[in-house]
């Protein structure tokens, strides 16, 4: 029985050994290939000296702040379709602005319409009125009040 025990207890240090062994050969084949990509030298350069300026490189940067969001960010046609989702979904005193956006697409418009908010519904009036009369004045109608 001791010999057994023996025996297990050798291979199971065998094993470790082995896993260790292809840990350090892993590691080494990772560093080659940093090496080989230039990259190891730019990694130990930001661990090092990650707060200063080194060899003419610049200096890492503070991120840019939050940003605010207002009502002119909502109805801005520029504002990305994430940032309106995250207005719509966090901001509801906002929704009625992302009415006003040309780009909100109809699955954000029904998302505002369900989920509602002060003025939603006076700004899903005021759209749906102005596509009503535009659409008359296309077929040579004039809109009825």
């Amino acid at each position: 029985m001791s010999a057994g025990n023996g025996r297990r207890a050798s291979g199971s240090a065998h094993r470790s050994s082995r896993r260790t062994h292809r840990r350090q050969r892993r590691a080494t084949r990772r560093l080659r290939a940093l090496a080989r990509a230039g990259r190891l030298g730019r990694m130990a350069h930001g661990m090092a000296g990650a707060g200063t300026a080194a060899r003419g490189r610049k200096a890492l940067e503070p991120p840019a702040p939050p940003l605010e969001l207002t009502p002119l960010v909502a109805a801005d046609p520029a504002t990305g379709m994430d940032v309106l989702w995250h207005i719509a979904r966090t901001a509801p005193e906002l929704r009625r602005w992302l009415v006003a956006n040309p780009n909100a697409d109809a699955a954000l418009l029904e998302y505002v319409s369900q989920a509602g908010g002060p003025g939603v519904k006076r700004a899903l009036t005021v759209l749906l009125d102005s596509l009503d009369s535009r659409q008359a004045r296309r077929r040579g109608r004039t809109p009825t009040a």
